[in-house]
């Protein structure tokens, strides 16, 4: 088994990474085992903080890193929360206090013009000096919900709602979220990328 450290601490996330790489033989360590000091993202692009985050964690362990940088885009906000999505209602703030800022943000706008999509970017880097690494994007499209709904995943879940599906992401199971999100969309293509 390779070992590659995901450069976040968000226990939903390394969930999601180590079941997707398992059939690439990679064993996901989080950067936490290491004591990296997480990396200020600074970036103006989902891209730029990725391959920031991906760099730090590579740099501090000598490991390959792989790095997500994923956001929620409302049309209606003009693609915000965006690249501020994790800390939308403050930087110590709950996914609860995140859904309670993005509810209020859109109390006047009609379900039908509540479009909107999670993006995943993901970069995967050999080395912490990798002039190369793997770029891997996916979008989900979706709008919001005007109440939150459903228990599973994290995050802005509650409130996504998949028109395919007839239903929220959280009320999604993982193996088909993991299928169908951003993040599995991009993971598909890394995943590609890395199988030998």
């Amino acid at each position: 088994m390779k070992e590659v450290v995901l450069a976040s601490g968000n226990a939903g996330k390394l969930g999601e990474f180590q079941q997707l790489l398992r059939s690439c033989d990679f064993t996901v360590l989080p950067q936490s085992n290491f004591a990296v000091v997480e990396a200020e993202e600074n970036g103006l692009s989902f891209v730029e903080n990725a391959l920031i985050k991906a760099r730090n964690a590579a740099a501090h362990t000598g490991l390959a890193a792989i790095a997500d940088d994923s956001g929620l885009e409302v049309d209606a906000l003009k693609g915000e929360p965006g690249i501020y999505s994790a800390r939308y209602a403050g930087a110590h703030n709950s996914d609860s206090d995140n859904n309670q800022k993005l509810l209020e943000a859109l109390k006047d706008i009609p379900e039908a013009q509540r479009s909107a999509r999670f993006q995943c970017l993901l970069v995967f880097m050999r080395h912490a000096l990798d002039p190369v690494p793997i770029i891997c994007q996916g979008s989900w499209q979706g709008r919001i919900l005007m109440a939150p709904s459903g228990t599973n995943g994290f995050g802005y879940d509650p409130l996504f709602f998949v028109p395919e599906h007839g239903c929220s992401s959280a009320q999604l199971s993982p193996a088909l979220k993991n299928q169908i999100s951003h993040r599995g969309r991009a993971m598909a293509q890394l995943l590609s990328q890395l199988q030998p």
